[in-house]
């Protein structure tokens, strides 16, 4: 099927043997009837009914046939207005009806026309056009999508894998469309110098524009259009995922929210991370935790500041500030980091199998040697980094509120190998660039400032707190080991030419299935501390560093 053509279009019926079975495709409608003949054993396994009738089940890879003949039957009946036709030929037929009627009756779309293109494998791919039509308003729409065809369960018949996205790309399962007032009023974002951010000019802002609007638009002023958009179901809610506007019939009148951004570093920080893959940062003011920039690679979700990630050795800082503050160590002590380490049945090895066998502490923070902090878990109790993380960093608490949506970190209380493979920031504990740059910030400043991106007295709301600061002392110490990292250790090439006072903490993040490491990287240069990831991308020195310190020097 190389060429494109409307799914209305019907053909003859014409019958496919396949083994012992006969499949007959009946017009456009694409309806199948299988029938069994002779003694051989049709392909799959007979199955016997309550009436005592055996039938087959189909099995095995579907036919270019199979997958265009369910593509047209689902297409054709959807088109036609037939939800529960169109349902019939979907792996949930249930789930499938609900969106698919609500696509006329709540989205207010009518005069759709599907066009199939050129399936590989098991996809195929469609165009949709139509047209939005609300009292008395109306526009035209028009959007890409794509479905799967796998075999049913039950019987093996190919039908459309369903899932919601195949209605809309924007849609996840369990969310609807809608056509009518907005829920909310639109909001004009404003950067901390009173110009408006738009996706056009930063396309990372994206959900970040979606959040504002959803927290704040309806206390900004503004006046609520018309539009078509995706209502989020309760699993997108729980992901914390904002409703999306897809078209508007009308304009509201908009309300003005000033955010932090800087616009300097926000069009810096989009250059950075669009010149990798899978890239995010943050970049925030240590003294009082505004957030001036951030940007991602990827503009459907925002891991900058939804992410839940293992931050691999910049948890490191985390970890020598409860050492230190419990006076198991200090930088200049001399503490060998062995090649290997034992803990409650598990080995743990350094990067490359390396070892420190006659250094300091201080040596092993700026070399990220693993087993340096590991060997330290015999003398911790479970909870004591979990406590660390939450009374200094303000860390997994789960109460910031920067004013859009964002996960807080996690830090939960382990044991036994599990516990030592969160002192280096695997195992259980989870980050992203706004937690390990607000960690970052937090030593720089000697106190934690919850990030956040709109002023808290425009709504009021209480900015989380630590219940305690780290002693001077303690500060100290981190910022003569992170200074030491950017001088000697794995920081040296990505900071080289970031002057004043700087401190940093490189890291990689094993993660199963994945050919490479995540690579992390966090500093400090005076009152601007930033965080990265590249998700894949290797080694933190080599991959998020150079990101890290070119907003450290733009910033300053």
């Amino acid at each position: 099927m190389g060429k494109r053509r409307r799914v209305a279009e019907r053909r003859k019926a014409t019958p496919a043997v396949i083994g012992a079975v006969i499949a007959v495709v009946a017009g456009g409608a694409g309806v199948g009837a299988y029938a069994l003949y002779g003694g051989a054993e049709a392909e799959g396994q007979p199955r016997t009914t309550s009436a005592g009738v055996h039938r087959t089940v189909k099995t095995g890879p579907l036919t270019a046939a199979e997958v265009r003949s369910a593509a047209t039957r689902f297409l054709t009946a959807w088109q036609q207005g037939r939800p529960a036709q169109a349902a019939a030929a979907t792996s949930d037929s249930t789930a499938a009806t609900a969106l698919l009627t609500g696509y006329t009756k709540d989205a207010h779309l009518k005069d759709v026309t599907l066009t199939e293109g050129t399936p590989s494998g098991t996809k195929v791919p469609f165009s949709v056009k139509a047209t939005v039509s609300y009292q008395g308003l109306s526009k035209p729409l028009a959007y890409d999508s794509a479905l799967t065809v796998v075999r049913r369960a039950d019987d093996g018949a190919p039908v459309v894998d369903w899932h919601a996205s195949v209605v809309h790309p924007d849609l996840k399962d369990g969310d609807t469309l809608v056509t009518g007032e907005a829920g909310t009023p639109p909001v004009k974002a404003l950067d901390r110098d009173g110009n408006e951010l738009t996706a056009a000019k930063y396309p990372s802002l994206g959900t970040v524009l979606d959040g504002l609007r959803e927290k704040y638009g309806k206390k900004a002023g503004g006046k609520a259009g018309v539009e078509l958009r995706v209502v989020r179901g309760a699993a997108s809610k729980k992901a914390e995922l904002s409703d999306k506007t897809l078209l508007e019939l009308s304009k509201g009148t908009p309300g003005t929210v000033r955010t932090t951004l800087s616009p300097t570093l926000q069009a810096a920080a989009e250059e950075q991370v669009n010149r990798r893959k899978r890239a995010s940062v943050v970049v925030l003011r240590p003294s009082t935790g505004e957030i001036l920039a951030v940007a991602n690679s990827g503009h459907g979700f925002n891991t900058a500041f939804q992410g839940s990630l293992a931050p691999g050795s910049t948890m490191k800082i985390v970890t020598a500030t409860m050492l230190f503050e419990k006076g198991l160590v200090t930088p200049g002590a001399s503490h060998p980091c062995p090649k290997t380490y034992k803990l409650a049945g598990w080995t743990f090895h350094n990067d490359d199998d390396s070892e420190i066998k006659h250094g300091t502490f201080e040596q092993s923070f700026g070399a990220s040697c693993n087993n340096a902090f590991i060997d330290f878990a015999p003398k911790l109790s479970n909870s004591d980094l979990t406590k660390e993380a939450q009374e200094v960093y303000g860390l997994g608490m789960d109460n910031w509120a920067i004013g859009v949506p964002s996960f807080d970190g996690s830090v939960p209380v382990q044991s036994g190998a599990q516990m030592g493979a969160s002192l280096i920031g695997q195992g259980g504990v989870r980050m992203n660039p706004l937690n390990m740059a607000s960690v970052a910030a937090t030593v720089q400043a000697g106190a934690f400032h919850q990030p956040y991106l709109v002023s808290f007295d425009v709504d009021h709301r209480t900015p989380a707190k630590a219940a305690r600061t780290m002693s001077a002392t303690t500060r100290a110490q981190l910022k003569e080991v992170m200074r030491y990292t950017v001088e000697y250790g794995t920081a040296v090439k990505a900071m080289a030419g970031v002057s004043g006072d700087v401190g940093a903490k490189t890291g990689s993040a094993e993660v199963d299935g994945q050919e490479k490491p995540n690579g992390w990287f966090t500093a400090y240069r005076g009152d601007l501390a930033a965080a990265a990831v590249v998700q894949a991308g290797g080694h933190g020195g080599d991959t998020a560093g150079p990101i890290v310190a070119s907003l450290l020097k733009a910033g300053g």
